[in-house]
């Protein structure tokens, strides 16, 4: 303990004012003071510098590595409507939610033009009929006399020239013919398109489903000529959905056909759902400069909750390990910091700039091999072990090699007291 003001006042008194006794007096009660407060400045300082390390304990856990993706829940099959004809609407028979069969109606076009064009087809082919029936009965003619021609001029009753003539004739009629037969076949093409015509004006379901969309209305005028106008959007049996997601590049590798996932959406807040990838895609989306693989998950919406057009967020499982000794991921990120002597020294250099910034931490060893160097404390000393890490939660890393037991205490990072 430093002496007492009274003490050091009695000890001064007892010299002889100006005498030398009294000045070494002085002098060496000042030195003691500044040694004593030097002493104590410099053990307070040692102690401060001491290093404090923050451990957490190696446990056994299950690992559970996890990809996320967002996304949108679709209809496995979704079919858009729409009308080859132009027309004006005669007739709405199906509304939103309705559930239609294939084949059934939709709606109808006015046919009145359609009808008139089915009648006047079917007279043309009446006509070219009827004149293929007349070329047949010329074709005939012209044979027989072509015939008596040739039997004449054999027997010289006739000329030559009556004989060309006739043949002239025949072949005529058998051109003739041809043509009639062409004829009818062109007015059986015309009564097959407008028949066809007047069919597709009854707008007709083709897959068993719902209606998710109606654009139509009665009396509404549908104009084809440039773009199919959609009237219907059908959705087929919700009870089986799915849920396609853009998966990002860095992830891809990881995910499978076959792995299982849990989603939730934002109408059902604290519930996920099940679903499983069917399918994933090679084309690759680019936007702003990210690309991402869109992946299929199948989903039972037997309960008929999700609907079409739902944003949706999936956790999908792309690895899970089983009681596994795990370390904290910030036990991987820990090195502790370069040695004093190595950044300036701990003597009196060192106390004097106690408050330098703190020297930099040494970069984690990685070897080409994956092993990583981790630091555990051992007798109170951080000592380094190399270990081989496997997957990772996000929050824990999986230990697959290394001179690591459980219970263990790994650094995760370092303060001073």
């Amino acid at each position: 303990m430093p002496p007492s003001k009274s003490e050091i006042e009695a000890i001064v008194k007892t010299a002889d004012k100006g005498s030398p006794l009294r000045r070494r007096l002085i002098w060496g009660l000042v030195l003691l003071i500044a040694a004593i407060g030097a002493w104590y400045w410099w053990n307070a300082t040692s102690k401060q510098s001491l290093p404090v390390y923050v451990t957490e304990a190696v446990d056994r856990t299950d690992i559970i590595v996890q990809v996320t993706a967002t996304g949108t829940v679709e209809p496995t099959n979704q079919v858009e409507i729409s009308s080859e004809l132009s027309g004006t609407v005669r007739s709405v028979e199906a509304d939103f939610n309705d559930l239609v069969t294939k084949g059934q109606i939709l709606a109808r076009l006015d046919t009145d033009k359609l009808e008139a064009n089915v009648e006047l087809s079917q007279a043309s082919l009446t006509a070219t009929q009827a004149r293929l029936a007349e070329a047949t009965a010329t074709l005939n003619e012209t044979k027989d006399n072509y015939d008596r021609a040739v039997l004449l001029e054999q027997k010289n009753v006739t000329t030559l020239e009556g004989m060309l003539k006739a043949k002239a004739a025949y072949d005529r009629a058998k051109a003739a013919l041809k043509s009639a037969e062409a004829d009818i076949r062109v007015a059986e093409a015309n009564l097959k398109i407008n028949q066809a015509n007047l069919e597709k004006a009854c707008i007709c379901s083709s897959i068993d489903g719902v209606v998710l969309d109606r654009n139509v209305e009665v009396g509404q005028i549908v104009a084809s000529s440039l773009q199919a106008p959609v009237l219907f959007t059908l959705a087929a049996d919700l009870t089986s959905m799915q849920l396609q997601v853009d998966i990002d590049e860095a992830d891809i590798g990881k995910v499978k056909v076959g792995d299982k996932a849990m989603f939730t959406v934002e109408a059902y807040q604290g519930r996920s759902f099940p679903a499983a990838i069917s399918e994933l895609r090679f084309a690759p989306k680019t936007v702003d400069g990210v690309v991402t693989y869109e992946a299929i998950l199948s989903i039972d919406n037997s309960d008929m909750l999700l609907r079409p057009g739902m944003t949706a967020t999936a956790d999908i499982t792309v690895a899970e390990i089983k009681d596994t000794l795990a370390i904290p991921n910030a036990a991987l990120r820990f090195a502790p910091p370069v040695e004093a002597a190595e950044t300036g020294g701990t003597g009196l250099l060192g106390m004097l700039f106690k408050n330098a910034p703190r020297p930099p931490a040494a970069t984690p060893k990685t070897d080409t091999d994956g092993r990583r160097q981790i630091w555990i404390l051992k007798d109170e000393q951080a000592t380094a072990i190399d270990i081989l890490p496997g997957e990772t939660d996000g929050s824990k890393t999986e230990v697959r090699e290394g001179e690591l037991n459980e219970g263990d205490l790994v650094i995760t990072d370092q303060t001073t007291e």
